[in-house]
């Protein structure tokens, strides 16, 4: 088998060969993927409906974000003590 796909490399044009690899390397990398990063990639967004509460909450933290009463990364981290 990897003679024959070999065989069918060496018979590609010059220019279909960056393709080729990139098809390859996709191939190579889905195979030696752990399963559990494949299921998280085929896995829907989110599998349940947002609540009339969640999407409450998530209107009132954008309206905050929209009027500057957020903290911001750095400030965070100072309050943790993490810088």
């Amino acid at each position: 088998m990897r003679e024959n796909l070999h065989k069918l490399i060496d018979e590609l044009p010059d220019a279909d060969l960056p393709t080729a690899a990139r098809v390859l390397e996709a191939l190579n990398a889905t195979a030696s993927a752990h399963p559990l990063i494949l299921a998280l990639d085929a896995a829907p967004e989110d599998d349940e409906a947002e609540t009339p509460e969640e999407a409450k909450a998530v209107a009132a933290a954008w309206e905050e974000r929209r009027k500057g009463k957020h903290l911001t990364t750095q400030e965070v981290r100072r309050k943790l003590g993490l810088s």
